[in-house]
């Protein structure tokens, strides 16, 4: 992601918007990362639903961020 030159109108909500990029991320790949060890097709169909929510929270924060002037 590049750096901005001029500051948000929001910075509050920009440091927001990053902390949840980087949180979804994270949990995105650990929720992956177990999706092989699941013991059954209940566990993995969990296991990718929560990846599912989180990658459209990823995506809305990513909107966000390059919505914000």
């Amino acid at each position: 992601m590049s750096e901005r030159f001029l500051p948000t109108d929001d910075p509050v909500m920009e440091s927001v918007l990053q902390w949840t990029v980087t949180r979804d991320a994270q949990d995105v790949r650990r929720l992956l990362e177990w999706l092989p060890e699941a013991r059954s097709s209940r566990e993995r169909h969990a296991l990718l639903d929560r990846v599912r929510g989180l990658l459209s929270e990823l995506e809305a924060a990513l909107d966000g961020l390059e919505n914000l002037k």
